[in-house]
């Protein structure tokens, strides 16, 4: 027999407004109160609650404005540096791992909303749980306060990661950035394949970077370091082109969701969802 899930019990409104002014505070912008609670809620709290709207698709568009302003920073800051290299930058910038790390200086994870079960198992220190957290309040800065106001908390928060991994130079390589990916993703560490062929004098020798038993890329080169640069790669672009499709995906279908519920609800049926009925934050 089924039974009724139980909601949690709900803050009072007077300390959910508190609890936002705070994260406004450190953030550098007062934003629209629903906006911003939509940015914290995980879905894991949406689903234990009636199915609230998530930040799923407000953390795919800060994604997109992270990547743009970082992208154009080191673009701008590197006119030395080659396509490849300016993308290994990038990828260090952008990781989870480091996403992470600037939420938990802003303590994001206090103000997260999660459900029971994630909050039981630490998800207000999960590195994917505040970096997508953290997407998410970027998308609603831009949305709430425009592109210029989203440039400069980018800039705020991340200009330090942009130089540590700027001064990383030659120290960032195409297996480095496969690792960290594989890693944020939880998809295993990645293996090389390694193959050689000619004579002594003038080895050819072939690599095939594996994750979690699949091949993702090939490289071919003079040494080993050279076929397995090669080979990482390109297996770092097929993992994060499929990635990208994938949220993709999941942001098209959150959205039809959405708009299928909003057209179902009677009018002032979420109306509550900014009120004490439905803003708690942490």
């Amino acid at each position: 027999m089924a039974h009724a899930r139980r909601s949690q019990p709900r803050p009072r409104a007077a300390d959910v407004a508190a609890s936002l002014a705070t994260l406004e505070g450190r953030l550098g912008y007062q934003l629209e109160p629903a906006l911003l609670v939509r940015a914290l809620t995980h879905r894991s709290y949406a689903y234990e609650h009636g199915g609230l709207p998530t930040n799923e698709r407000l953390e795919f568009l800060g994604d997109s404005v992270l990547g743009l302003v970082v992208t154009d920073t080191l673009y701008r800051r590197h006119p030395d540096l080659a396509e490849g290299q300016l993308a290994k930058l990038r990828a260090a910038v952008v990781q989870a791992r480091a996403l992470a790390e600037v939420a938990r200086e802003l303590d994001l994870g206090a103000f997260v909303r999660l459900g029971r079960g994630e909050e039981g198992t630490g998800g207000r220190d999960k590195a994917s749980i505040l970096a997508d957290t953290l997407e998410a309040v970027i998308g609603a800065v831009y949305l709430d306060q425009g592109l210029d106001a989203a440039d400069e908390l980018v800039h705020r928060l991340f200009d330090p990661v942009i130089e540590r991994s700027s001064n990383l130079g030659a120290g960032l390589d195409w297996k480095t950035s496969l690792q960290e990916l594989s890693a944020a993703e939880g998809l295993g560490v990645p293996e090389y394949v390694i193959g050689e062929s000619g004579p002594d004098h003038e080895k050819t020798f072939t690599a095939a970077a594996r994750v979690g038993g699949q091949t993702y890329g090939t490289g071919t080169g003079r040494s080993k370091k050279e076929a397995e640069q090669q080979a990482a790669e390109t297996a770092w672009r097929a993992i994060r082109t499929s990635l990208d499709a994938a949220r993709e995906a999941e942001a098209a279908e959150a959205a039809r969701a959405e708009e299928a519920e909003g057209a179902a609800a009677p009018d002032g049926e979420n109306a509550g969802d900014t009120t004490a009925g439905g803003t708690s934050v942490a």
